[in-house]
């Protein structure tokens, strides 16, 4: 990589060489993306506390069947998924129905767009 000028800026990146390694300073970048991140998170829907702890219970159960069991493991999130299946296509459902903009049910994923009408989509059309 080859530097120019005062400050040890590389006049260019090569594609192998991590930025790390190229001395440059991500304190900004990193710290700006955090703060999306933030944003994001507090304009998303907050999960209700007895629903949170119940995927935090699943979540640690399911991974201990994972070790300890995994055919009940592979059982649990087989009737899981159909679970899922079954409920998402209701809720898609309600959010097409209740014509909610696509922009609403983005925001109140945290995701994109273009991701949340595919995420709805996926559940109207599996």
């Amino acid at each position: 990589m080859r530097m120019e000028g005062r400050g040890r800026v590389p006049a260019r990146l090569d594609d192998q060489t991590p930025l790390y390694e190229a001395d440059v300073d991500l304190a900004g970048p990193i710290a700006d993306y955090q703060a999306h991140l933030t944003v994001v998170r507090d304009a998303a829907v907050p999960l209700p506390g007895p629903l949170t702890a119940l995927l935090t219970a699943l979540t640690e159960n399911l991974e201990t069947a994972a070790v300890k069991d995994p055919l009940v493991a592979l059982k649990a999130l087989a009737d899981l998924r159909y679970l899922i299946a079954g409920v998402g296509a209701d809720a898609a459902c309600a959010v097409q129905a209740g014509r909610i903009p696509m922009e609403t049910v983005a925001t109140a994923l945290g995701t994109s767009e273009a991701a949340a009408r595919r995420y709805v989509n996926s559940y109207r059309h599996p």
